[in-house]
């Protein structure tokens, strides 16, 4: 499982992209992790799932809410990653009005949320394997801080908490 002081984990995260820009057209976008890490410092916050109650009323609204606070303590990206798909993120971002706050990245497969260890079973629910709940910050690809639920519950990975840590 990745730790503090890790380099984080690379792979290929996915985003939908609603208006076109230059160099990217309306669809699912591939985001490689370890370069868009590269330079920034960036706020992770995995969950289990888009839609689910936890997720839609508690983690991600706080993330989005905050978002000038972290950027204010020289956070320069937030990211929402879930196992599932571009297009059911896209959706969920939307709903929440995310769009320029929060991005919201898709990991399909898992195979990110595997790599760094942080997941959750779900089998037993019907939803398979997912992401753990959890709040990391990144600093130019290095794990700087990182606060695991290990497994269910939602009590320190929120965004105060993460905020309370940077200083705020």
């Amino acid at each position: 499982m990745i730790k503090v002081g890790d380099q984080l984990p690379d792979g290929t995260l996915y985003e939908f992209i609603e208006n076109p820009e230059e160099g990217c057209t309306p669809g699912p976008t591939a985001v490689q992790v370890a370069k868009a890490v590269a330079g920034k410092t960036v706020a992770i916050f995995g969950l289990p799932g888009a839609f689910t109650p936890t997720c839609s009323v508690k983690h991600a609204p706080g993330y989005i809410c905050q978002s000038e606070a972290f950027k204010a303590l020289g956070v320069d990206e937030i990211w929402c990653v879930s196992v599932n798909d571009a297009f059911v993120m896209g959706a969920w971002g939307r709903e929440l009005k995310a769009q320029g706050k929060v991005r919201f990245l898709g990991d399909g497969s898992a195979a990110w949320a595997r790599a760094t260890g942080l997941t959750l079973d779900l089998s037993e629910k019907g939803l398979g394997l997912r992401s753990g709940r959890y709040a990391m910050l990144v600093d130019n690809g290095k794990v700087a801080l990182l606060n695991n639920e290990n497994g269910g519950g939602f009590s320190v990975s929120d965004a105060e908490t993460m905020l309370a840590q940077l200083g705020r």
